[in-house]
């Protein structure tokens, strides 16, 4: 055998060596704890949703109930019962304009919407936050015709959806990563 294919042969079995020194070492997120501590689904179903406080009827309420009912789903799932030990509120505000201008008509013809959103998680037990954070979500629709007002209105409440679920999302991986970590 060649010098060569030995150093080549070498460094496969250091490298084959360290992986599996690390291998012991990944535990997954949602896997049930050894140590008898509750798992961190069991930590997520403890998070109370407020409701968010916007007049009702208004875009902002419709986006808010998307948000929670979305985040509800990924924090519980199909479980209920379990009393809450800290409690989530939610600000958030909107952001809509216009990207493309069609140069004949000056009408829009692709659009950009957007949340920001602020959080804090509460412990009930002390009332004391735990944790804070800001997510953004900015998602971009195309107008399928100019003229069209009730595909416009469609494609604006599309991308609402889509932002509130991207922003579900972002919350449910800070929370997650809270519970799991500890910061």
């Amino acid at each position: 055998m060649s010098s060569a294919k030995f150093r080549i042969l070498v460094r496969l079995v250091i490298v084959a060596g360290l992986a599996a020194l690390t291998a012991g070492c990944f535990q997954p997120m949602y896997a049930e704890r050894s140590d008898g501590s509750p798992a961190l689904r069991e930590r997520l179903q403890g998070v109370e949703l407020t409701p968010l406080k916007y007049p009702n009827a208004s875009r902002e309420a419709r986006i808010g109930v998307e948000i929670r009912n979305v985040l509800a789903f990924k924090l519980y799932g199909s479980a209920t019962g379990m009393a809450p030990t800290h409690r989530l509120e939610i600000r958030i505000q909107t952001s809509r304009g216009s990207l493309i201008l069609d140069p004949t008509t000056a009408l829009p013809s692709s659009e950009s919407y957007g949340i920001d959103a602020q959080y804090k998680l509460t412990e009930i037990a002390t009332d004391k936050p735990v944790m804070t954070g800001t997510t953004f979500a900015r998602v971009t629709y195309d107008m399928p015709g100019q003229f069209q007002r009730f595909a416009r209105a469609r494609a604006y409440r599309d991308a609402e959806n889509r932002a509130a679920g991207e922003i579900a999302d972002n919350i449910q991986t800070r929370l997650a990563s809270f519970f799991y970590a500890g910061t």
